[in-house]
């Protein structure tokens, strides 16, 4: 299928080829019919795709301080592969669409195939002849709304957002200030919500579409039509509220806000342009400056928007759901009129084109819409993702790896986010007797920027054609947590090689699903993302320390920090807590070091903060600390290591430095000077190639894979209890 994308590096806008989106639970697919241009939000995310490197930096201040944290947790290579990854990809442009339902997912009962519904969201609702939807964010389209019409059901969402934020009353005054798409939008809600409008822009046309539609008067806001408007209209006390629907750099929309508001009067923020609010005007007239966050309650949550989680009507009355409906029905009763807001209509054909007219100033535009190919087009075949069946494959016999035949060692990627895009395809690009076959994502475009980047065979979002590949020998599940277990048995099943990124699984049921899969399939080709037995320097470190007779005491530093708000990572009842997602990677370090699993597991937590001290049992008495943190600050290393044992000390520095101690001397790994930051993946993914080439045994022995994963497992149990936890089947 076609869909619209931009390459943030470079500004490319392109018409892309992309793998049609599966039909998943709890959401439906639907072919375009119109798809709406916010010739606000989008374009100005086109204009800053065509800025410099450094341009893009000013433009987003935020996104440098994250740079500048991660150069300081993973070192600056691999903060520079991750970031130019993430510019140099395509992302979807558009977030507004009317379209017909194609497929409808399981749990889905509220529409059928055929029926006509608006659709939202900046990754559900894209420029692309076909989108899967989640529940809460489509609505069906009433009789009598024509779908260019409501193909503007998002924006007008947003717009209706911005006015329930600020509260009008019938009779009141309000000012609009910016009259593009938004500020037309909701000067008509106003306007038939009986709250009187005074409009404001510099481009006369917009103000005298705006009167057109019901505004009683607008104007440029340098003119003194729009102070004597506001002064006829209030009898001299200022408009009841204001409404910031302006972009740019200019603060003059918040100083004229100031200016016209009455005593305690309502400001709402709808738009994106510059807040210095002049602090005596807005602190005199004490004035309520407010948000409006997009399209209403349930924004951002991915509870609701991704997993159909309604909030009750009696504590939320209008959700963005609900907001949408809420403007299609505004439409179908006349009270609102976008078709006079329709300025120009494309083909999708010409999506790029178009673009580029906006963008140059050549169209000039209120709304564009783009006109889909009609519904008897043929139709472009969309795999369903559900759980289906493994496919019947030949099993391997007994546990021996099945013979390798001549030519590359045939990879399939399950998952092609930051971590796979930054940390392993890299290191697989281009390495001799690898051939990089099928990558599989949910996302169309996810697998289509994976191709182009590591130049992939083929991109899909159908996992069975991957595990049904007679070709591919080895399947890479670079998911989220909460799939890992299920994915990694279900290629094990297809008698595939598998490399699975930490965590093997979340719960003790799914590792025993894991180790049932390989009983059956006699298939126990395995190996886990646990990459820092292989870093260079700590297996140099090791190599210098040397045997010991006598048990070690080790300590492990990790100093994790604070996720951001909203990252997956925290979404404990689906992905686990956070270090059972990653906790295995300190657990798996400290045993190849001791070169032992653990029989004991003690954890717990200070009162009050997410910290966790953990301490892991050996069967020759050695013991190791790990002392799991998120209250420390960013600019501590990451990872520090300190192993002891006969009279000798092996000491670890964030992966940069490495020394042992003696008794007599220190002994520096290589030198005392600092080393580029590797954690060991280019030499993991060295090791499992090598072993799927040759049928050689595993980089990590399963029972060590599971001996760590049931370890950290039982820090919960060893949380809850007070008690260690004794563990079975240590080695």
């Amino acid at each position: 299928m076609k869909q619209v994308v931009q390459n943030y590096k470079s500004g490319e806008l392109a018409l892309l080829d992309v793998p049609a989106p599966g039909c998943k639970p709890g959401g439906v697919l639907v072919r375009s019919a119109f798809s709406l241009i916010s010739t606000g939000t989008e374009m100005m995310k086109v204009s800053e795709a065509g800025m410099s490197m450094l341009g893009k930096a000013r433009s987003r201040p935020d996104q440098v301080a994250k740079v500048v944290q991660s150069v300081a947790a993973n070192g600056v290579p691999a903060t520079y592969r991750k970031v130019m990854g993430k510019l140099d990809s395509y992302t979807p442009l558009g977030y507004s669409l009317c379209g017909v339902v194609e497929q409808v997912g399981a749990g889905i009962d509220d529409v059928k195939v055929g029926d006509v519904v608006a659709c939202a969201g900046n990754e559900h609702a894209l420029h692309a002849e076909l989108n899967w939807v989640p529940k809460n964010l489509y609505v069906p389209v009433p009789d009598g709304v024509a779908p260019r019409h409501a193909a503007f059901g998002t924006v007008g969402s947003i717009a209706l957002q911005g006015v329930r934020q600020g509260e009008s009353r019938l009779g009141e005054v309000a000012l609009v200030i910016g009259l593009g798409l938004i500020g037309q939008l909701v000067t008509q809600l106003l306007n038939a919500s009986g709250v009187r409008v005074v409009g404001v822009d510099p481009d006369p046309v917009r103000c005298e579409l705006a009167e057109r539609l019901g505004a009683a008067a607008c104007g440029d806001p340098g003119s003194a039509s729009v102070e004597s408007a506001v002064a006829e209209l209030t009898g001299g006390m200022g408009v009841d509220q204001v409404y910031l629907a302006a972009g740019g750099s200019s603060n003059q929309p918040v100083e004229l806000a100031a200016r016209l508001c009455r005593d305690r009067g309502r400001v709402i923020d709808i738009g994106k342009c510059r807040l210095d609010l002049p602090w005596n005007a807005y602190y005199e007239k004490e004035l309520d400056v407010r948000f409006s966050r997009s399209y209403g309650p349930g924004r951002y949550d991915p509870e609701y928007e991704l997993q159909g989680r309604d909030y009750p009507v009696g504590y939320v009355r209008w959700t963005e759901r609900r907001n949408l409906g809420c403007f299609l029905d505004l439409i179908a009763r006349g009270s609102v009129d976008v078709e006079p807001l329709v300025s120009h209509v494309a083909d999708f054909e010409d999506a790029v084109e178009t673009y580029r007219r906006l963008e140059e100033g050549g169209l000039k535009a209120v709304a564009v819409l783009f006109r889909y190919a009609a519904e008897d087009a043929p139709a472009v075949e969309a795999p369903e993702v559900t759980v289906p069946k493994v496919p019947e494959l030949p099993r391997p016999s007994g546990r021996t790896a099945p013979a390798r035949r001549s030519g590359p060692v045939r990879l399939a990627f399950v998952g092609a986010g930051n971590y796979a895009s930054s940390m392993l395809l890299p290191h697989l690009t281009g390495r001799d007797g690898v051939e990089l076959s099928t990558v599989v994502t949910t996302t169309a475009l996810s697998a289509a920027n994976a191709q182009r980047k590591f130049g992939f065979g083929k991109a899909t979002t159908d996992l069975d054609a991957a595990l049904g590949d007679p070709a591919v020998d080895a399947v890479f599940v670079v998911t989220r947590h909460s799939s890992h277990a299920e994915l990694t048995r279900r290629a094990l099943l297809a008698g595939k090689a598998v490399f699975v990124e930490k965590p093997l699984a979340l719960t003790e049921e799914e590792l025993a699903s894991v180790l049932a899969a390989v009983e059956e399939s006699g298939n126990d080709r395995i190996q886990v993302g646990f990459n820092r037995r292989f870093a260079p320097l700590l297996r140099e470190a090791r190599e210098l320390f040397g045997d010991r007779t006598g048990p070690a005491s080790l300590r492990y530093l990790v100093n994790a920090g604070r996720l951001d708000h909203g990252s997956w990572y925290l979404r404990q009842d689906t992905e686990g807590s956070r270090f059972a997602g990653e906790g295995g990677h300190f657990v798996d370090t400290a045993s190849w070091l001791l070169d032992a699993d653990p029989v004991s597991v003690y954890a717990a937590a200070p009162a009050g903060n997410e910290d966790l001290q953990i301490v892991l049992g050996y069967p020759d008495g050695s013991t190791a600390t790990i002392s799991y943190v998120t209250s420390g600050p960013s600019s501590f290393p990451k990872e520090t290591l300190d192993l002891i044992a006969d009279g000798k000390v092996l000491r670890l520095d964030d992966f940069t430095r490495a020394s042992v101690y003696d008794g007599r001397r220190r002994q520096w790994v290589g030198s005392r000077l600092p080393k580029a930051r590797d954690k060991g993946q280019n030499a993991e993914l060295a090791a499992f190639v090598r072993a799927v080439r040759t049928g050689g045994p595993m980089p990590v022995p399963l029972e060590s894979l599971a001996a760590t994963t049931t370890a950290t497992l039982a820090v919960r149990t060893a949380l809850a209890s007070g008690v260690p936890v004794t563990l079975a089947g240590a080695r």
